[in-house]
């Protein structure tokens, strides 16, 4: 005989609150041996759009005892069902809500541990049986589902992990190093090392310590040399997938076929080359919005997030560490519940944040077409062989993500600052971001082409000029009383100097000796050579040709028009009455003439047409650097903060010089206490602005790399001068100042340069800091910040050791050690009535003892063994080793479900 299976009704759930309006379905089950043996487990197959509800939720509900809810392997059937008793008809009761259509429904049976196999069942005495029956059930759920209860997942393995931390500087002792520095950036009186030991140091009595003493309380936490590091773990857990809202509607007629192409894309913050899209090696160079899942989206945030501690170790505890409030309380447990909240805060923030990035992840557009060229698109053919028209909800496929965060342990840490400051006496060195070499981009500018210019052809050179010169000096007679005229066959000789009075002995018979003339030059504005010695005898003839005696010697008289004294010494006339003379002179060029002043006019256009060029070549070249620095891909991250960290070691071991004469040693001895490769270090300038810049720019304010000159113009003996780029350029820039009676001057700003290709500009670029084109947001934050505060935890069982080293003069000193511990409620009985300084030797026996208890380092790794463990309530303050938060994320993938809908036509809405 067939089972038979009938519907017994619904009825309200009879609970308050969100599920009250909910409903009991019940169904009865009737038949007999074989088809129903008690101890066999018999169930509803419902179909799995039905919103079932876990019957154990409700335990004062009578109905449901004994009844169970499964989901199938598959996506289309759920399971409601119970396990047969020896008599009577059972009746299968499960919680839906209220909305009822007749549906599909199967009926299977099993036995303890085997699957599930559908048996055929009618819905009536003596009606056919089938394996399939159409009878009233749950209607489709309306909206959309998350999936089944966080409950049903205990025991699931986490997929992924997380560390991190939360450092809280213990105030009350008055480091020397942070103290000096303090005391000096107030002007107070200044102090030595000594000061920072003894009893009076202990008790702060000397004048410094007790004005630094006075400062507000938020200032002890930055004096105090130690702090703690709570440290924490977070935990990723894959739990079920279910189907989100929609994301597009098919409608087909009856006998229609609809090919429906789904195109997913992926929205990237940045632009990617083929090369780097194809890099497998996932790390900080990739924008967050990359990652598709929660844990890496949030490893990526804290690689990125510049307000974490770096610690550089590879595969290190220590992955980011989030600095907190100072505490007044030294207790282990206040210490680790103020720093469960706040990374309860962080990391619910953080993981809201990388969801809603995620989700904006996707972008899936679905389009009705006939034929497709997109070869990486899904293709799917959808037919409607029915005689009704079919409505189908593209609904997209969701993930829950569960998340929790544990208490795994806390160090005892040194923190110190390093880098310039205020006072000699601190033992004050260079910032570390000074001893890190910044990478230079190589490009090579080429001369820009001036084919297209025609460059004039200079003229030759104007030279001094020799010129002969012919004048005629005729036989005179000097003007004196009883003067005879002269005879033109004698030979004469000048008698006079003076008068230039020439005889040939005979008292009553003299000539002119001195001849004045005025040449003309060989060319325009030629000018004569004002020394006479340059004045050169060639010839002197006679009227009938013949040579003749001459000697002379000369004087210039200015030089444009130049005027010639000939003083003739001796001459003869050859028996005629004058003489030709030739004489050899040199003539000075003009500073310029017409072809060199056109030459010059037209060089002068050629050079401002080729400056123009070459003008705008050097611009055209610094915007293909611009574009070349903007994408040239950052190091790894690791690498980065590597570096970091031993430029911080190496300003810590300058700054500390405990043993000058081996630096090596001292390191050594350093790294036997504290756990140098864990070590931290906080940078975070955002409020800082370089010094360097005046405030505000002037005209002459340069920024920290400005353009440099075309290197076709460079005279630097470096070869490589002007052919490399060290960051992204600074421009100093003139804008109008707002209207102002009188006029205000204009205002000034070092800018950095952008193109319509470049990427976007790096953090810190409009404060003008110095920017290492291969670097990340973090290295740039340590290259412009004027100083570093390093956090070195304590090894375990070395806490005491630490302390004493700490304390030592050379180091951090004793002030403050020996006031009374401010007792704080929750602290333990131990700390009352105890100096600052016993307390701190309490707390450190007792991390050594709990960070050498191998059960509380078991208990941080239970989670891996046993799997997910629901937390009631959400969250609790954090007791030490346990799990103390708890939330839920859900995240989309890239693929999505048909769903048949149905719509009531009058009302519209979705059945």
């Amino acid at each position: 005989m067939a089972l038979v299976v009938t519907f017994a009704g619904k009825v309200p759930l009879g609970v308050p609150g969100a599920d009250a309006a909910l409903r009991v379905w019940s169904y009865t089950v009737t038949g007999s041996p074989p088809d129903l043996i008690p101890g066999q487990r018999v169930a509803l197959a419902l179909p799995a759009d039905v919103d079932l509800r876990d019957p154990g939720a409700y335990p004062t509900v009578a109905a449901l005892r004994g009844m169970f809810v499964e989901h199938g392997d598959a996506i289309s059937r759920q399971y409601a069902g119970r396990t047969v008793t020896p008599t009577g008809p059972q009746t299968i009761a499960f919680v839906a809500p209220a909305g009822q259509a007749d549906r599909e429904v199967f009926v299977v049976t099993a036995q303890t541990g085997k699957p599930w196999t559908v048996v055929p069942f009618a819905t009536s005495t003596g009606g056919t049986a089938d394996n399939v029956k159409t009878m009233p059930a749950p209607a489709r759920a309306s909206g959309t589902g998350s999936g089944r209860p966080v409950a049903e997942f205990a025991g699931t393995l986490p997929y992924a992990s997380e560390i991190f931390g939360v450092y809280q500087p213990l105030a009350g002792w008055f480091g020397t190093n942070a103290s000096l520095r303090f005391a000096a950036a107030l002007g107070l009186e200044q102090a030595d090392r000594a000061a920072f030991t003894g009893d009076d140091a202990r008790g702060l009595a000397h004048p410094v310590l007790a004005a630094l003493a006075a400062q507000d309380p938020p200032a002890q936490g930055v004096l105090s040399p130690v702090g703690l590091v709570n440290l924490f773990r977070q935990y990723f857990f894959e739990f079920d997938t279910f189907l989100g809202p929609p994301a597009g509607h098919l409608w087909l007629s009856p006998g229609g076929t609809v090919e429906v192409v789904e195109s997913t894309t992926r929205r990237t913050l940045v632009e990617r080359t083929a090369e780097q899209s194809e890099e497998t090696d996932r790390r900080t160079e990739e924008t967050l919005t990359e990652q598709d899942d929660v844990a890496d989206a949030v490893k990526q945030e804290n690689a990125n997030d510049t307000k974490l501690g770096a610690s550089a170790s590879g595969g290190a505890s220590f992955v980011g560490i989030y600095h907190a409030d100072a505490s007044a309380s030294f207790s282990s447990d206040t210490t680790t519940k103020k720093s469960s909240e706040q990374t309860h805060k962080h990391t619910r923030t953080q993981s809201a944040k990388v969801s809603s990035e995620i989700k904006r992840n996707f972008k899936t557009t679905f389009k009705t077409v006939t034929e497709t060229t997109d070869t990486t698109s899904r293709r799917y053919v959808v037919q409607n062989t029915t005689s009704s028209l079919l409505n189908y909800e593209l609904r997209r496929k969701m993930r829950k993500v569960g998340v929790q965060v544990q208490h795994i342990g806390e160090q005892l840490s040194w923190q110190v600052f390093l880098g310039a400051g205020a006072s000699a006496t601190s033992k004050v060195t260079t910032p570390p971001g000074r001893l890190l070499g910044l990478g230079e981009l190589v490009h090579v500018v080429p001369a820009p082409d001036l084919t297209s210019l025609r460059e004039p052809q200079k003229p030759p050179p104007l030279e001094r000029k020799e010129a002969n010169y012919t004048c005629v000096f005729n036989i005179q007679m000097f003007p004196i009383n009883n003067n005879n005229p002269p005879h033109n066959d004698a030979y004469w000789s000048r008698i006079d100097e003076n008068t230039g009075r020439m005889g040939r002995g005979e008292e009553d018979e003299y000539i002119v000796g001195n001849l004045t003339v005025r040449p003309s030059p060989p060319a325009e504005g030629y000018t004569l050579d004002p020394d006479p010695g340059l004045i050169r005898f060639v010839s002197c003839k006679s009227a009938n040709g013949s040579d003749t005696a001459f000697d002379a010697h000369y004087s210039v008289d200015g030089a444009d028009p130049a005027v010639i004294t000939i003083k003739v010494d001796h001459v003869s006339f050859g028996g005629t009455g004058a003489v030709t003379l030739v004489h050899s002179l040199t003539w000075a060029p003009p500073t310029t003439d017409a072809a060199h002043q056109e030459y010059d006019a037209a060089k002068k256009r050629y050079d401002e047409q080729a400056a123009e060029l070459q003008r705008k070549a050097y611009g055209e070249a610094v915007r293909t650097r611009l574009d070349l620095v903007s994408g040239v891909r950052p190091r790894p991250a690791a690498d980065l903060r590597k570096e970091e960290r031993q430029a911080v070691f190496t300003s810590l071991i300058e700054q500390l010089r405990l043993i000058p004469e081996d630096p090596h040693l001292e390191a050594e001895l350093i790294r036997q206490i504290f756990d140098v490769d864990q070590m931290l270090y906080f940078v975070a300038p955002d409020y800082w602005r370089p010094g360097h810049l005046a405030d505000p720019a002037k005209a002459g304010t340069a920024g920290r790399y400005p353009v440099p000159s075309p290197v076709w113009t460079t005279t630097d003996a470096d070869p490589l001068a002007g052919e490399t780029v060290l960051s992204w350029y600074a421009h100093t820039g003139a804008n109008k100042a707002a209207p102002a009676d009188p006029p205000a001057d204009d205002e000034y700003r070092v800018n950095y340069l952008v193109t319509e290709n470049t990427q976007p500009a790096p953090m810190g670029s409009s404060l003008g800091w110095l920017i290492q084109i291969d670097g990340d947001e973090r290295r740039n934050e340590f290259l412009n910040a004027a100083w570093v505060k390093a956090v070195l935890p304590i090894r375990p069982a070395h806490e005491r050791e630490a302390l004493a080293w700490l304390a030592k003069a050379g180091v951090e000193g004793e002030a403050g050690l020996g006031l009374p511990y401010p007792f704080q409620p929750g602290d333990p009985p131990d700390y009352r009535d105890k100096t600052v300084g016993q307390v701190l030797d309490l707390l450190a026996a007792e991390l050594a003892a709990k960070n050498g208890d191998v059960g509380n380092t078991l208990a941080t790794e239970k989670v891996f063994e046993t799997g997910f463990d629901p937390l009631d309530g959400g969250f609790r303050p954090a007791e030490q080793y346990k799990i103390f938060d708890q939330w839920i994320e859900v995240l989309p993938t890239d693929q999505v479900v048909a769903v048949e809908v149905q719509y009531d036509p009058k009302t519209g809405q979705q059945l």
